[in-house]
């Protein structure tokens, strides 16, 4: 009796469910690093316009 392809057929099973498992942590952890990062780009404070006026208009080139 030649068992042999029975445990080729049981390990590449084996393999195809473990890759299946990797595959799906890999996507929870892609998905909650995009939440965080989504929660990080929420958190930048708004550009706030540059003040208008003199600023900036004269530059001392005798330093």
């Amino acid at each position: 009796m030649n068992i042999s392809g029975v445990q080729v057929a049981a390990m590449a099973s084996g393999l195809d469910q473990r890759d299946a498992v990797a595959v799906t942590v890999l996507k929870k952890s892609m998905d909650i690093q995009k939440q965080t990062a989504m929660q990080l780009i929420e958190a930048i404070p708004p550009v706030q316009s540059l003040p208008t006026g003199n600023l900036g208009s004269n530059i001392d080139v005798h330093a």
